[in-house]
């Protein structure tokens, strides 16, 4: 899809975002782990979280029919905590998954390969609860997942007891569940992928697994189980866990942070007053407010309840005079990874110069987005360069506008969509299908908010 966008004007509305899908993904896996039956709302139809579903559905029993149909019906147009669904099938309804756990032990040998499409996160975190499985599972993915790193999950698993095949360090990746012991694994680059599969895997283990972060991360997925009663222990950088088994959990997905990027870049690029309600408020998930404020951002938040561990609230953005450029640290990078595209938009309308040092990391995204990132600015008719140490610098001073490609990545095309609504003249992007990864609707909401924006094809 080819989208044309016209600048100019402010932007205005109260608003919502699809479910967070990186909680989404672990929810998921909880759900149908759990010994019990769980109901889950405002689950995003992302196509992420769809292959998570679709994979847990060839692994489950019980839950396989209403997993099947939420798939289904979220490939048709759910648009994050809601839907309108015609059906009402039995424990699918209105944006509602209920689900009956398997138990821990409960996986049942898929009937072919288990398909994650684009979706890292849910390969990583499905080879955690297939450590143990007493079968053989082949994790597989699209052309840009089978490019990813796969050993960093691989490796640790290997060591607690499974034996996790991969081809030159990519996918597919196959598991073979084994009799886990518990480990202390000391991450060489911080990943909450990582993280939470070998946390998922530590549930089903003999003795403690402590995971070490070489800087923090999401907290997703040990948040989850602390609050269903898992022994959880968290010492800075340092989290363990020991065998345990939860029961089944009613709780709504919050909106999705990342995905409140993009519509609060668009505010700010316009001078514009939004907010935005139900959203997820996770520390950990907010680092990127703190890189708006040093922009000249005014942004609030406000806590109003509690879901799974995860604090939910507002973000409120206030109309900013002037964007002003900022560095985002090497240490700092793995708390805003997926905000980096936009935040580098922000950048290049920014005064100065905006730099995010040692993002080698977004070279193993969805696609290589440092790459991406420095051709579409530079398309866009703005000035950005990767540097040999793979800093990434943005001279601000705005776009003249231009045609830009996606390449097939979600954050990348809601990027330049959202950049290019603050150029000089109007502006093409293509490959906008990509925002369905993580945000189905992107666009209206957009239009909803008084963007300009037309498909042109």
């Amino acid at each position: 899809m080819r989208i044309r966008v016209t600048p100019g004007g402010r932007l205005r509305g109260v608003l919502h975002v699809p479910g967070d899908k990186s909680i989404a993904h672990r929810w998921l896996i909880l759900a149908c782990t759990g010994s019990s039956r769980s109901r889950l709302t405002g689950l995003p139809g992302a196509l992420d979280v769809r292959s998570t579903a679709s994979c847990l559905a060839e692994l489950t029993l019980k839950a396989r029919p209403a997993l099947d149909l939420w798939a289904r019906n979220a490939s048709s147009g759910v648009e994050g905590g809601g839907s309108t669904w015609n059906d009402t099938p039995r424990g699918v309804s209105n944006g509602t998954l209920e689900v009956e756990g398997e138990g821990r032990d409960g996986l049942v040998e898929p009937g072919a390969g288990l398909d994650c499409g684009n979706s890292g996160t849910s390969m990583r975190l499905l080879a955690g609860i297939l450590a143990t499985a007493p079968f053989t599972s082949r994790l597989t993915g699209d052309r840009s997942l089978s490019t990813r790193p796969m050993e960093r999950v691989a490796g640790p698993l290997r060591q607690m007891g499974a034996t996790v095949r991969t081809t030159d360090g990519h996918p597919p990746l196959i598991v073979t569940g084994g009799r886990l012991l518990g480990i202390e694994h000391r991450m060489e680059a911080p990943s909450a992928q990582v993280k939470g599969a070998l946390l998922l895997a530590g549930v089903q283990a003999s003795g403690e697994t402590f995971v070490i972060e070489p800087a923090a991360t999401r907290d997703h997925t040990e948040r989850a189980l602390d609050a269903l009663g898992a022994p959880v222990r968290r010492e800075g950088l340092r989290v363990g866990i020991a065998r345990f088994q939860h029961e089944g959990f009613e709780a709504t997905v919050p909106g999705d942070p990342s995905s409140a990027a993009f519509l609060i870049a668009a505010a700010a690029m316009s001078g514009s007053e939004v907010t935005i309600e139900g959203v997820g408020l996770n520390p950990t998930r907010l680092h990127f407010l703190q890189v708006l404020s040093r922009m000249g951002v005014t942004v609030e938040t406000a806590i109003a309840a509690e879901q799974l561990g995860e604090p939910v609230g507002s973000i409120h953005v206030a109309p900013a005079d002037a964007l002003r450029s900022t560095t985002v640290e090497a240490d700092e990078l793995p708390l805003v990874i997926d905000e980096v595209p936009v935040l580098a938009m922000l950048g290049a309308h920014a005064s100065g110069e905006t730099s995010f040092l040692g993002a080698s990391e977004l070279k193993v995204k969805e696609s290589d987005r440092l790459t991406s990132l420095v051709g579409g600015i530079r398309a866009l008719g703005g000035h950005a360069a990767a540097e040999s140490n793979d800093d990434l610098v943005i001279a601000g001073g705005g776009l003249r506008g231009g045609v830009a490609s996606s390449g097939g990545d979600h954050r990348v095309a809601m990027a330049f969509t959202v950049g290019s609504l603050a150029a000089d003249r109007p502006s093409e992007v293509e490959g906008m299908e990509a925002a369905a990864v993580s945000f189905p609707g992107f666009v209206e909401t957009l239009r909803s908010m008084g963007a300009g924006i037309e498909v042109v094809g």
